[in-house]
């Protein structure tokens, strides 16, 4: 066995030289000088070696131990080599411990993934709320009580459907912790009961025949950006989800196929989706090419073109037409489109689905029903546009435009002043 004055002696060669310890513990002395503790061992029948490290950080005494540690791993089966390459990996990931860490780690795996950018910019900005409390804790040390403060803070804005969302988030966190040895439990998972319920709200939407004229004529009123003009009035021809609308790319479009392919980064439902595109919107699109088609997006933000329009552009439009929040919205023209086209009795449901990009809510009917019933779409889209066409022009008058005060405009002559007389 090896002794201190043994290994303080040691000199370095013109080549490596080992000094045997006991147990295929041994000193590897280097032409450099440096000397470095290993351990030789076979292993499922194939010699390996074991890298302890350098002496004097590591004593005689010290190795020793560590290959006592070997020895015992090797006697239940374990790979020394192996266990120290996962300690490594542990160690690693532990030094990241606050919640604010973890969540970015876990974060930046989505975007690995691929996730869509809106889906991950909500949960930022979800999180965002939640790093003020718990960012800076350790994730592993954070109770229940703790992450229910953060939802609570959400919920006393009324805002009971994020708060919802939020513990969905902070849930996900904490798995990720788990599975990388940051933390032993999911406490946003006990918080299930302890939020208020959000009532279902649905999307406004105008699904009368007369009023959707009326709307579509005035619409064709509308004096803002060109850009966010066309928007609107593309959306009840496509009704794809205001996203999908407004990151529509010139790349997307096939004119001469009459497709709009959608990829699956900005699907919902994280599925490849086509659209087809009836004359009418052939004839849009290549009035809006005019306009922005040396650009990446059909439909770019005018402060900054290199990014699409703002989400809530086509519902400022539809305020500007005088058609509040509660009546009518971008996402409301899916729900015309999805309620009159089913009303028409003419055009399988199942099409329509497929058409909205809407996925089976069965898990078995999801496996069996894989048809997209791609002629029957084409058909009815182009059924659907002529249809919004005579909508339009069977509607009598467009809707009066808001005044200053946030009334329509509703004109009266003026007392004393017949109307049609001129002013003296």
């Amino acid at each position: 066995m090896l002794t201190h004055i043994q290994i303080t002696s040691a000199k370095p060669a013109a080549k490596p030289y080992n000094l045997s310890d006991s147990q295929g513990l041994h000193l590897t002395v280097r032409p450099n000088g440096s000397k470095l503790w290993r351990m030789s061992f076979r292993y499922l029948g194939k010699q390996k070696t074991l890298h302890i490290g350098p002496w004097p950080e590591i004593s005689l005494a010290d190795a020793r131990a560590r290959r006592e540690d070997a020895r015992k791993a090797l006697a239940t089966g374990l790979d020394p080599v192996l266990e120290k390459k996962r300690a490594k990996v542990t160690a690693r990931f532990a030094a990241a411990t606050s919640f604010k860490e973890v969540a970015q780690e876990w974060i930046a795996k989505c975007e690995r993934e691929g996730r869509a950018a809106v889906t991950l910019e909500k949960v930022r900005w979800l999180l965002s709320m939640a790093y003020p409390l718990i960012g800076t804790h350790p994730i592993d040390g954070i109770t229940p009580h703790e992450a229910l403060a953060v939802l609570r803070k959400v919920e006393t804005n009324g805002r009971y459907e994020s708060a919802r969302r939020m513990r969905s988030v902070l849930s996900r966190v904490f798995r990720y912790g788990i599975a990388t040895a940051r933390c032993d439990r999911d406490v946003a998972a006990d918080l299930r009961g302890a939020l208020t319920t959000p009532k279902a709200v649905h999307h406004a939407a105008i699904i009368d025949p007369d009023d959707v004229g009326v709307l579509l004529k005035t619409m064709d009123g509308y004096t803002g950006q060109a850009v966010t003009r066309m928007a609107l009035r593309l959306s009840p021809h496509l009704f794809v989800r205001p996203g999908e609308l407004r990151q529509a790319e010139w790349a997307e479009i096939d004119v001469e196929k009459a497709i709009w392919s959608i990829p699956v980064e900005k699907m919902k439902m994280r599925r490849p989706h086509r659209v087809p595109l009836s004359r009418q919107v052939l004839a849009m699109i290549e009035e809006l090419r005019e306009i922005t088609g040396h650009r990446q997006y059909l439909f770019p933000c005018m402060g900054s073109p290199r990014r699409p329009m703002s989400e809530t552009g086509v519902n400022q439009a539809l305020r500007r037409l005088n058609y509040e929040t509660g009546e009518m919205t971008a996402h409301g023209f899916r729900a015309m489109a999805a309620t009159l086209l089913n009303e028409m009795g003419q055009w399988n449901p199942d099409a329509i689905e497929r058409q909205l990009a809407h996925q089976d809510t069965s898990a078995v009917r999801r496996a069996y029903a894989r048809g997209e019933y791609w002629d029957e779409r084409v058909a009815m889209m182009q059924h659907w546009s002529d249809y919004l066409d005579g909508l339009r022009e069977a509607a009598a008058a467009p809707r009066p435009p808001k005044a200053a005060s946030g009334k329509s405009k509703v004109r009266k002559p003026k007392a004393g002043r017949p109307r049609g007389r001129p002013r003296r």
